[in-house]
């Protein structure tokens, strides 16, 4: 390989290239997500918004079946399953565009990358199941190793840190050595700092601010899109936060951030265009100097 040549993410048989910042659309089929909740429970509407989502410039899908807002409780297997396997499947039979499944759950990952998924995005870092890293090794998948202090039900009653940036990331090191270690190759791994998971206001923003002080080697996907800690600051609820996620997805984009996890593709991907031109130039001043 070549010195210069971009960085490539596999997920079994798709190799994406991480020479501009990739947009993960998210399509929650669920009855109670924070944002979007009802909205695509039933499986033609959501698939229909998946290829909307596509068609305004989404370069993958995270589809999830288990709201993980704070305070909410688990979904049982059958119940997740019944949400999103019939979507993986469609989707997977009329786009080639790749398609992430949101759980944590190792019997969904196995069955979602039977029906068409290419990659597992588990909030939990590959801690709450302990045959996940296995699933995903064997399917030779792509996967996103989030942070979370906690789970959904309790994460933001009275999380702490000491030093919020320190302790991602040596999480994060800790779970891309147990990915490597179960035989996820590094260019399939993913990391996230898990914005709005288990984070007070100023942790959020910090992680913000500090993103190039997490990196591992491996690409980093930020998911400000609508949290709560852009309506603390704008006071607005989430369907209102579009022009507050743009400032926080550029400000992710200005430090190299590789994807950007968003419902509003369009517009997300109008601001992730600015902020990398932003970031060209500021590069080219620097090196011009």
């Amino acid at each position: 390989m070549c010195a210069d040549e971009p960085k490539k993410w596999w997920c079994r048989d798709h190799a994406l290239t991480l020479d501009h910042t990739l947009i993960m659309g998210i399509l929650n089929v669920t009855p109670d997500s924070f944002s979007d909740g009802g909205r695509y429970l039933q499986i033609d509407r959501a698939v229909e918004q998946g290829l909307r989502l596509i068609e305004e410039g989404a370069d993958l899908l995270d589809i999830g079946g288990e709201s993980t807002r704070p305070g909410s409780l688990p979904v049982d297997e059958k119940e997740e399953a019944r949400r999103v396997l019939p979507v993986i499947r469609e989707l997977s039979r009329r786009t080639a565009v790749p398609l992430s499944v949101d759980t944590y759950k190792s019997s969904i990952a196995l069955q979602a990358l039977t029906e068409g998924a290419c990659v597992v995005n588990d909030i939990s870092g590959l801690t709450f199941d302990p045959r996940m890293a296995k699933v995903i090794a064997q399917a030779q998948a792509g996967v996103v190793i989030m942070h979370m202090k906690g789970r959904p039900r309790d994460m933001q009653v009275e999380p702490f840190y000491v030093d919020v940036v320190k302790e991602v990331r040596a999480f994060l090191r800790s779970q891309k050595e147990a990915a490597l270690a179960a035989g996820i190759p590094e260019n399939r791994i993913v990391v996230d700092p898990g914005i709005g998971f288990g984070k007070r206001q100023q942790d959020n923003l910090t992680l913000l601010c500090r993103l190039d002080q997490l990196d591992l080697g491996s690409p980093i996907l930020v998911g400000p899109s609508r949290k709560s800690f852009i309506g603390a600051i704008l006071n607005l609820p989430p369907e209102e936060r579009l022009h507050g996620t743009a400032a926080a997805v550029t400000a992710a984009v200005l430090q190299g951030v590789d994807i950007v996890r968003v419902h509003d593709v369009k517009e997300m991907k109008q601001a992730v265009a600015v902020a990398e031109a932003l970031r060209h130039c500021r590069v080219g001043l620097s090196q011009a100097r």
